[in-house]
């Protein structure tokens, strides 16, 4: 069982971006604690600034049939189709994923177009919720 976890722009910058609203984890740390919460499940984990390449994953995670896929696709949340049309091509479980309460924050945050093709969404618990949704969706895709 493959779980894919994609992160979007600017998350290779957690740990000395906006702390006060990202916190003082960086991605590389994520990235072990999906691997420990993955139990011995495969985790690709990865991240890119550019929109074409988080559509390129979600297709091979299609064509690889990955048990489920965790997406935090940071600021294209609010503005990619093309990351939304990927997403609802997806047959397995997803969850989106923010660090912040999306909801709390300016208007632009807050409405997240991923959403419409998610299975769940985990909002606000810190970098923290990426072992939870880890955990979850290996429950989701048992």
């Amino acid at each position: 069982m493959t779980i894919y976890v994609l992160n979007g722009p600017n998350l290779n910058r957690l740990g000395k971006r906006e702390p006060d609203i990202y916190g003082s984890t960086t991605l590389a740390e994520i990235e072990v604690w999906c691997r420990d919460a993955a139990g011995g499940h495969a985790v690709e984990f990865r991240q890119s600034n550019a929109e074409f390449q988080l559509v390129d994953w979600i297709h091979e995670a299609i064509d690889a049939n990955a048990a489920g896929l965790i997406i935090n696709p940071a600021g294209l949340s609010f503005t990619s189709i093309p990351i939304l049309d990927a997403l609802k091509m997806f047959p397995r479980p997803i969850i989106e994923l923010h660090i912040s309460n999306i909801h709390r924050r300016e208007d632009i945050y807050r409405t997240s177009l991923m959403s419409r093709a998610a299975t769940a969404v985990i909002a606000g618990l810190g970098a923290r919720g990426y072992p939870v949704a880890v955990r979850a969706l290996i429950d989701m895709a048992s």
